[in-house]
């Protein structure tokens, strides 16, 4: 038979994933996690995502089942974006920071690494993956950079950009998935979730298949 009316849960405040998702006609309920993002272990970047997903994922997790009506059918999607040159770069602290990024990712490629948590209780899932996707800059100048900044929108962004905003015109190349960039690769995550029978719908709700 197959079950109408999944609810999801964003385990994320980015109003780029909610944006995404209601592109879509989705209306997830949205979870702000509150987890330490620190990564003690020396992980690889593909491995850091994925650890700070599941992290963010269980706790979100352990929110909702606080309520007194969480819906145990529920499918919770937590998911974390670094960009990776050689280093982690995850979101600037500062403006200077953010300068120092954007300066260290001029006129070379880099790689954008997204992590994503699939969680559902009823529906016995827990699977943890990355996907990722290569960038090339122009060689813009620090005038450009100062100009970006100056707009504000480097900074809640890994790498201190956004590709589907303002710094949208100093990119050459893009190999890889382009949402992975924008931080929420929907089209793996819809594969991934077809994979293993559930199909997410265009009327804010998903649908699980089953025998």
């Amino acid at each position: 038979m197959v079950k109408y009316g999944l609810p999801i849960i964003l385990a994320s405040g980015s109003p780029r994933r909610i944006g995404m998702l209601h592109d879509m006609g989705l209306r997830p309920e949205v979870l702000i996690p509150e987890v330490d993002e620190t990564v003690r272990l020396p992980l690889t970047p593909q491995q850091t995502v994925m650890c700070l997903a599941l992290k963010k994922a269980l706790a979100a997790e352990a929110q909702f089942k606080l309520r007194a009506q969480a819906d145990p059918d529920a499918l919770l999607i937590a998911a974390d974006t670094v960009v990776y040159a050689e280093k982690v770069m995850g979101k600037p602290a500062t403006e200077e920071e953010a300068f120092e990024m954007l300066c260290f990712l001029r006129g070379r490629t880099h790689s954008v690494y997204s992590g994503v948590c699939l969680m559902g209780t009823a529906l016995g899932i827990r699977r943890v993956f990355f996907c990722t996707t290569h960038v090339k800059f122009s060689n813009y100048s620090d005038e450009d950079i100062r100009n970006y900044i100056a707009t504000g929108e480097s900074m809640d962004k890994a790498g201190a950009y956004a590709i589907q905003g303002g710094f949208a015109p100093y990119v050459e190349s893009i190999v890889g998935p382009r949402d992975n960039v924008i931080g929420f690769p929907l089209d793996m995550i819809k594969e991934e979730l077809n994979a293993i029978g559930i199909s997410i719908d265009d009327t804010g709700t998903g649908a699980s298949e089953t025998e």
